[in-house]
This record gives structure tokens, sequence and C-alpha cells, in this order.
């Protein structure tokens, strides 16, 4: 990181105001170079002539001097802001590349504040969800882990590691010290137990995290033509599905994308369940059930104006899914269901009649499940993987602790490791401080 680098922080295009942001050991002299003497005081905005190597003015705009460590990457820091006209930006770049200044990777900025400490890995994340953020769960969420609520939660297992793998090898390391009981690791055990179920409730959080990242997603299921693609039409609130009367029309899976309660939702109209006829239709119902077995819940729809509707589709259902009766008004012939842990709707898609209450109730099933949670959810498949990892090793520890301290310290360090890509490095000073601190050994 001894090299300078520059980058556009503002949108490409034409804009009323570009934002040209610089950072690493000559941002100062850059500074100086371009917006002339005498330097700014720091964090402080002033309006400055920006200039070429020959004295020529580029424009005249906003600069701010942020010198190390009080700056966004920790390094010292410059920020141009100038008029957003392309010929403006073009020139600011050639006069920065003059100054041994090179255009920035991308995500290097907020890399070099990783490295230089100023966040840690689960921030930095946060600050990207944040950037992308297109819905207002989606915000809270990113700013909440921007804001180290991750990173609290992964520090004080941080913690908790370390003064369980103190305990151990505090008995490992010094078993003829007088000052350590000779059974230490044992009351390793009770602080151990609580971890592993700290970790194992933080992982059956329903995958809420990702949900609100990614988007929580929903299938359509249900036989040929009974009104699944009109259905999708309505939730969309406009023609995203062909419909037509001919059974079959939907092949592939057409998804549609809104927003329920301030949350991504992602719903799936899915070809017709039935006894194929052909290879196209097979793949269709194929495609179907794959969609229906990884949604993260299931809308069946059957018609109400049949005699019956196939028996199967509840068997597709699950607790907490939807069952739709439409084609209300061509009249009711199946009376609603009484399934245990499904919910039941009778309405007519073509009509709209009924299709409010859906509505209202899809709502408040993506509130109730993706917000209302004190602990921060864990918003990457990295996240899950980690502590996954992790809690794998503590119970194997957990399991060696009574005849084997050595073994079960060694599954400690491993459960270190795997939050490591979280929390950061651990140094194994950090569990001989802890050890001398609490049982005054070697004194």
């Amino acid at each position: 990181m001894n090299d300078t680098i520059f980058a556009l922080a503002s949108a490409p295009g034409r804009s009323g105001v570009a934002v040209i942001r610089v950072s690493g050991p000559g941002a100062g002299p850059i500074m100086d170079g371009v917006a002339g003497l005498p330097r700014l005081q720091p964090r402080q905005a002033g309006v400055r002539i920006f200039r070429t190597n020959l004295d020529m003015m580029i424009d005249q705009g906003l600069a701010l001097w942020f010198p190390e460590p009080a700056s966004f990457t920790g390094e010292d820091c410059a920020e141009f802001h100038v008029h957003g006209g392309s010929a403006v930006i073009e020139a600011m770049v050639e006069r920065l590349t003059e100054l041994n200044a090179r255009p920035a990777e991308a995500g290097e900025f907020t890399r070099r504040a990783f490295q230089n400490g100023k966040m840690d890995l689960t921030e930095a994340e946060g600050l990207a969800d944040l950037i992308d953020a297109q819905t207002e769960g989606q915000r809270i969420q990113a700013l909440s882990q921007m804001r180290g609520a991750l990173r609290n939660v992964y520090e004080g297992w941080r913690e908790a590691l370390i003064s369980i793998l103190a305990r151990i090898e505090g008995e490992v390391d010094f078993p003829d010290e007088g000052d350590v009981p000779e059974t230490l690791s044992d009351t390793a055990s009770t602080p151990l137990a609580d971890l592993i179920c700290a970790l194992a409730d933080h992982l059956q959080d329903g995958h809420r995290g990702e949900r609100v990242r990614e988007g929580f997603s929903i299938a359509l299921i249900g036989e040929p033509n009974v009104g699944k693609s009109t259905l999708l039409n309505v939730l969309a609130r406009r023609e995203a599905a062909i419909v037509t009367d001919i059974p079959g029309t939907t092949r592939d899976v057409v998804e549609i994308h809104l927003v329920l309660g301030g949350f991504p939702v992602i719903i799936a109209d899915t070809a017709g369940l039935c006894d194929a006829s052909d290879r196209v239709e097979a793949e269709g119902v194929r495609r179907a059930l794959k969609a229906a077995e990884s949604a993260d819940l299931r809308i069946g729809v059957a018609d109400v104006s049949r005699e019956t509707f196939d028996a199967n589709l509840l068997k597709t259902l699950r607790t907490g899914d939807a069952l739709v009766l439409n084609k209300l008004d061509r009249g009711q012939k199946i009376q609603p269901l009484d399934e245990q842990g499904i919910t039941c709707f009778m309405l007519s898609a073509k009509s709209g009649s009924g299709a409010p209450k859906l509505e209202a109730w899809l709502e408040d099933e993506v509130i109730g499940r993706l917000s209302g949670h004190e602990t921060p959810a864990l918003s990457r498949a990295r996240h899950r993987q980690a502590v996954e990892q992790s809690l794998f090793h503590l119970k194997s520890a957990a399991t060696q602790l009574d005849f084997s301290p050595e073994l079960a310290a060694s599954d400690v360090h491993l459960a270190i490791r795997a939050l490591e890509g979280l929390t950061g490095h651990i140094d194994v000073e950090d569990v001989l401080d802890r050890v001398f601190s609490q049982f005054c050994i070697g004194k």
C-alpha cells in the first residue's frame, strides 16, 4: 500500500457534481499540486481552483483534506468536488496521473480501510450491501452490519473462545504449577456448552439474512390451467406471464421481483404438475418441483370450480405454506380445507376478488420471517460456513474435554481459526495473556 490511488466516488456520467477521492502517502502532495497552498485544514471544505502542471485552470470546486489515521482508509486522503462534465473529470484524471497516482481497483478503498483496521470484513460487507440496497429492509440490515452488529456478536464469541482455550491450556501447559487446579479444564465445560448453544441458535435463523439480501422466494405450484399465471399477474400488477385457456401454456419458470413489507421478494410461476406427455413438458414439471423444493414459501393453486384437485399438491406443501382455491367466479365445488399448518384462501384471480387478503397475508409472512429479531442475521454464505465449522469443532472439543484436554484444546484452536475470516487473526499471545491474568501462573 505504498502507492497512491484515486477513483471517481460518485456515479459515472454527466452530473452536477463529481467527487474524486485520493488515498495514499502521496495524497498530501497531490492536494498541494492540484489545489495549491496553503493546505486546507483537516476535514474542512474549502473552495479552490484546480490547476494543471502548466498552472492552467481545470475547474473551481470544493477540496477536502483528511490526514491519516482519521480518514476512511486510515491513510492520507483528499477529495476534489468538481463539476460533473466528462471533460472536467478527464482533465482531473490526467492531472492525478501526472502526480504519480494510479486508478484504484474495484473495492480497493474499502480494502485499505480493512487492512488499516478501520473496519472488519463484516462491516466492509455491510457497506457494500448498503450501497446496493434497494429496499428498506435491505437498508436497515446493511446499516446495522456496517455499524458493527455482526462484529459485536463475533467478538463476543472470540472472547469466549479465548477464555475457554486459556482454561484448557492452563492445565495442559502448566500441570506442575501449584496455582493451577488439576481439573482446570473442567471449568471450561459450562462456557463451552453455552457457546455451542449460542452458535447453534444463531444458525437456526431460517437464512433470513441471506433472504433480506437476495430476496425471499415464493413458488406458485399446481395442476395445469388452474390460474397460476393469472395469480402471478395479479401479484405483479402487470402482465408478467402469458395467460391462455390452453393447458400447459407455462413451460418454464417465470419470475417477478417485487417488494413486500420493505423486503425483496421473488415470486415464481411454474409449469403445471401433471403426467408429462413429452420431454419438454417433463422438463417443465421437473423445474417446477425444483422451484417448489428450494422456495422459502409455496403457494399451491387449485381450481375451486372442479370437482376435485390433485391430492399430491398437498404433499408438496409444507407447514407455513398457503393453498389458494382459485376461479371462484366460475362457482364453488370444493370446500375450504382445514389442513394443519396450511393457510387456505378462496379467490378469483381473474376478477381480483379475495386477492387483497392473500396479498396482506403474504406481506405479514415476509415481515414476520425476515424482521423482528434481536440477534443480527448471518447475511452471507461465508458467515454461515464459518459458524458451522466452528460449531463442529466445538462439539468435538466438548466430547474430548473430560479425557483428553490436549485434543480438546486443538479443537478449540480449529474453532477459532474457523472464525478468523470473521473476527480477524487471534495471536497466541492473546491466549497466554488470558492464562497469566486469570491464574497468576509464573508469579
